[in-house]
């Protein structure tokens, strides 16, 4: 299938992280132009843009600076022309040593708010920032990054939760300011616990549990998510807009 994606710009926020990197080779494989976007990790996305085949950018990016967005932007547009495809990718988890005994209403404000303002405030950020070049051109696509925490829940997910849900409804009502302009579609994907190069040591010890509770008897790798991805982010897509879909193998 031609997924209508050969010239397109693309960019792909936190590319440098496991199911990041498969987006981005998922979208270059098909022909597309990748920004891929890092926050500590520009090693990691320079190895990527060798890796993949098509034209490349490497740029900074980070969710809570206010005026990264934009600074991401003006980049993308002297580098190519052209944004026709955002996926919300990046994350900021909170504390680098999570404290999973601590019970949610004991957690700092400040650790908690924080978790919450990058990744709401800089999702729509950045969202805010590429729209006027997609109106300008009666065509795009934002694919939202989520969890499958926001809507099945998990102990010491609470604050991540509720940034994740936040997309969802964000993502529902910009589908329908946005589709009024042109051909332009807003989705979300909840990905559950995948298999990813950098969380090996996670997917020992928790994957039988997670493999057990989906109908597949497995979990999913990172290119079967990246896979729903470039699809809703590409021109296939030309009705499935405004949903929030869970990519975890049935479970």
């Amino acid at each position: 299938m031609d997924l209508g994606l050969r010239g397109r710009t693309v960019i792909v926020t936190g590319a440098s992280g496991g199911i990041g990197r498969e987006i981005a080779r998922g979208f270059a494989a098909e022909g597309a132009d990748v920004v891929l976007t890092y926050h500590h990790s520009q090693a990691g996305a320079e190895r990527l843009a060798k890796e993949i085949d098509g034209r490349s950018l490497v740029a900074p990016y980070e969710l809570d600076d206010d005026e990264s967005a934009r600074g991401l932007v003006e980049t993308v547009l002297a580098w190519s022309g052209r944004i026709d495809v955002l996926v919300n990718n990046a994350v900021h988890w909170g504390a680098t040593e999570p404290e999973a005994d601590l019970p949610f209403e004991a957690v700092p404000d400040e650790r908690w708010q924080k978790m919450i303002r990058a990744n709401v405030e800089g999702a729509l950020r950045l969202s805010r920032a590429v729209v006027p070049s997609m109106r300008e051109r009666g065509w795009g696509r934002m694919v939202h990054i989520s969890s499958s925490i926001a809507v099945d829940g998990m102990p010491g997910g609470e604050y991540y939760g509720a940034a994740k849900a936040a997309l969802h409804g964000f993502s529902r009502s910009a589908a329908f300011g946005l589709g009024k302009d042109g051909d332009i579609l807003s989705n979300v994907v909840m990905p559950g616990f995948t298999r990813t190069e950098t969380n090996v040591a996670m997917v020992e010890q928790a994957g039988d549990h997670y493999s057990a509770r989906a109908p597949i008897g497995r979990l999913l790798d990172a290119a079967e998510v990246a896979g729903a991805v470039v699809y809703l982010g590409s021109a296939a897509n030309t009705g499935i807009t405004g949903q929030a879909i869970k990519v975890t193998g049935g479970a």
